[in-house]
Parts: C-alpha cells; sequence; structure tokens
C-alpha cells in the first residue's frame, strides 16, 4: 500500500508544479503558444534524465524502490508523463531496438492524435 501512497502524494506534488508552471509561463509568455507544455516537456524530460542517471549509476543502495516510485512516477508523473514516454524511448534505443523506439514515438503521437480527434468528433456528433 506503501508504493501508492506514494506515488499519490508525488503525484500531487507534481500537478501543483505542473499547474504553477502554466501560470507562470501564460504570465509571462502569453497564451498564443503552449509554451507552459513546451517547457514542462522539455525541463521534465531533463529532470528524469537526471533523477534516472543518479539512480541508475551513482546512488547507493540506501536509494529504495519507493524512493524512485516517488520522484519518477509520483512527481515527474504529476508534472509531465512526457518525461516517462522520454525515458522509455531512449532505454529501447539504448539497446539497439531501433524500430521499437520508432514505432513507440511514431505510434504514441499518432494514435494520441486520432484518439483525440475521434473523441472529439463523437462529442461533437452527440452534441
Amino acid at each position: 500500500m506503501l508504493p501508492y501512497l506514494l506515488v499519490f502524494v508525488g503525484a500531487g506534488l507534481g500537478g501543483v508544479l505542473r499547474l504553477s508552471a502554466n501560470m507562470v509561463c501564460g504570465r509571462y509568455f502569453g497564451l498564443d503558444f503552449p509554451w507552459a507544455t513546451f517547457i514542462i516537456n522539455i525541463s521534465g524530460s531533463t529532470i528524469m534524465g537526471l533523477v534516472a542517471g543518479y539512480l541508475a549509476f551513482k546512488a547507493g543502495e540506501n536509494w529504495t524502490q519507493n524512493v524512485r516510485l516517488f520522484l519518477t512516477t509520483g512527481i515527474l508523473g504529476g508534472y509531465t508523463t512526457f518525461s516517462a514516454f522520454s525515458l522509455d524511448t531512449i532505454l529501447l534505443w539504448e539497446r539497439n531496438e531501433y524500430a521499437a523506439a520508432a514505432f513507440y514515438v511514431f505510434g504514441s503521437v499518432g494514435f494520441a492524435f486520432a484518439g483525440l480527434v475521434a473523441g472529439l468528433a463523437l462529442i461533437r456528433a452527440l452534441t
């Protein structure tokens, strides 16, 4: 039960960070371009690289799976799921699974767009 609680609390914190970034970016950069999402995706992916790299290569055995869940799935997952997408893609690439990495990137983006278009079309048809 503890891992679920840690992810729940971490995701809440990440969500608050995302809201804060949205508000700050909107205030300083305007709303004509999705600057907040752009910055959140890049910063979240950068932080995921730092955290994952540190935990994989530098952290001692004192770092438990619960700490990893809190930081990556929790905080960064609440801040942006793009960071997990980026990490998964690079892990496939580093395992020389280039076709799988390409399918993951293009399939995720393509099917996500298609799903959004289908969802919008269904709601429009029902209203």
